[in-house]
């Protein structure tokens, strides 16, 4: 039966194949440019993406335009949802919130539109709660409240090869403090208020990732959560970290491993491994 309040996400949630459509949730691409040919982010594979980036080809992104978000709206309106809740990765990072928005202003239903100050599965698991409550009865006040909280309570933790695609997308934000020693460390990222910021500095990239592995684990503590493990171009290292997480992770309830997809892997670049933990309400 199809909830009275629809959920809406944008492309950058990266959710596993499927699990969108499972849980009733509607998925907005953002758009790509490689080589100065503009594409829904869905339209354009993580490898061409990564290839390209290997080369260091142009390439742009952006927001969704706010027709977009009106053309969803008005399909969720006309399925039979009395209330829409809208939930997309930090507004810091894109202007994909500020397009939810303005569309919302002209929907035939209201639209509640959520910032969830994060991205990639940080912002999954941010819309899985809020679609699970709206399934389950919820009002569009309680599933946006879900995608606050489940936010608020997620760690993303990144790894990459190089800052150089962070700097180059103008996505840096305070982890440029780490340009300056950038051929020598292999950086550890977090995303704080919203933005990407500098965690640690490891000096070779098999530590820094035995130490993404030790945070991980310490994030989860003995709390019941959800794991998942993002990559670009290095899905064996991701399995290999994931079966590890598996193992030392006492109350993990569901892990997910997938590749980001050329909206993010545009600026974070080949290479690039993260774990997002997302503890349950």
């Amino acid at each position: 039966m199809r909830s009275a309040v629809a959920v809406v996400t944008d492309s950058t949630a990266y959710l596993p194949a499927g699990l969108a459509e499972r849980h009733g949730l509607t998925v907005v691409p953002l758009q790509i440019a490689v080589g100065g040919a503009t594409r829904d982010e869905g339209d354009i594979s993580a490898a061409e993406a990564a290839q390209a980036l290997k080369e260091w080809r142009p390439i742009t992104t952006s927001r969704p335009a706010p027709e977009r978000f009106a053309q969803v709206y008005k399909a969720a309106a006309s399925s039979g949802a009395g209330r829409i809740v809208s939930v997309h990765l930090s507004a810091a990072l894109s202007g994909t919130v500020e397009a939810a928005r303005l569309a919302a202003r002209d929907a035939p239903v209201p639209v509640t539109v959520v910032d969830s100050g994060t991205i990639g599965m940080g912002l999954g698991f941010a819309a899985l709660s809020a679609a699970a409550t709206a399934m389950s009865g919820g009002t569009a006040e309680a599933a946006a409240s879900a995608a606050v909280r489940r936010a608020e309570l997620t760690r993303s933790l990144i790894y990459v090869d190089t800052l150089e695609h962070l700097r180059r997308g103008g996505r840096i934000g305070a982890a440029a403090t780490l340009l300056g020693s950038a051929l020598m460390v292999k950086p550890l990222l977090d995303i704080a208020d919203g933005r990407i910021a500098p965690l640690e500095k490891v000096r070779t990239s098999s530590r820094a990732l035995a130490r993404l592995e030790e945070l991980a684990v310490a994030e989860a503590g003995e709390r019941r959560v959800d794991l998942g493990v993002q990559h670009l171009f290095a899905s064996a290292r991701a399995e290999a970290l994931a079966a590890r997480l598996r193992e030392r992770v006492p109350h993990v309830e569901d892990v997910y491993v997938g590749e980001v997809g050329p909206v993010i892997g545009a600026h974070v670049g080949p290479g690039m491994l993260g774990v997002v933990v997302a503890p349950h309400l």
